[in-house]
């Protein structure tokens, strides 16, 4: 899919000629492209089938962890229960340079998986490990470079910088205007009808030559 979307963004490269829509696609496609580097290399078939057959059970994606960090790792806290009473080789993750696979077979009648993409800096493979604690999996990525990390992944990063972007402006109003729309777009209907509300209050101020209300 990643690759069908870099190849559309490849031709309307080739046919647009405006400048800003020019460096909108070319940042895109940086990105895609990056994403594409990042994916973790395609498992054998022959090993893929074999893990395929020994599932039993339904699969359940791992959203749920708590994280850490020292000068050289990465933590991440997984809690399933009883998962400290499976064989060791029921438990298993697959690293590469800027991402991890967790596999958890058979628990409970359940498998467990968790996937994350794109890590903010790269992780060494050898280095990285996981332990299985009561009740919990402990999976530790090893830095390859000794610094702290702000976030997990590159696209939490990029979040980050864009919402911090929205709001960082000199026009104190203009950055208000911002969050107001923020807040409506992911407000429910009672949020929706109150900012309605006081920007009808605040223009019919602005109409009589009042102060306009700070909402």
């Amino acid at each position: 899919q990643l690759q069908k979307d870099l190849e559309e963004i490849k031709e309307l490269l080739l046919k647009t000629t405006r400048k800003r829509l020019r460096d909108v696609l070319m940042t895109e496609k940086y990105r895609i492209e990056l994403e594409i580097k990042n994916q973790p290399p395609p498992k054998p078939k022959d090993v893929a089938e074999e893990e395929k057959s020994t599932l039993g059970g339904y699969t359940v994606k791992i959203n749920n962890y708590g994280w850490d960090q020292s000068d050289k790792f990465i933590k991440l806290y997984i809690s399933l229960k009883e998962v400290h009473k499976l064989p060791a080789d029921n438990v298993q993750v697959h690293f590469t340079e800027r991402s991890f696979d967790l596999l958890v077979k058979n628990l409970n009648g359940k498998n467990y998986t968790m996937t994350f993409n794109n890590l903010l800096k790269p992780i060494s493979v050898e280095g990285s490990s996981r332990k299985i604690k009561t009740d919990m999996v402990l999976v530790m990525c090893r830095k390859k470079q000794e610094e702290k990390w702000d976030c997990l992944t590159q696209v939490e990063k990029e979040s980050k910088e864009k919402e911090k972007a929205a709001y960082d402006t000199s026009d104190p109003s203009e950055g208000l205007m911002n969050l107001l729309k923020k807040m409506y777009a992911e407000g429910d209907d009672e949020m929706k009808r109150t900012i309605n509300k006081a920007w009808v209050e605040s223009r019919e101020k602005q109409s009589k030559g009042d102060t306009p209300m700070d909402i």
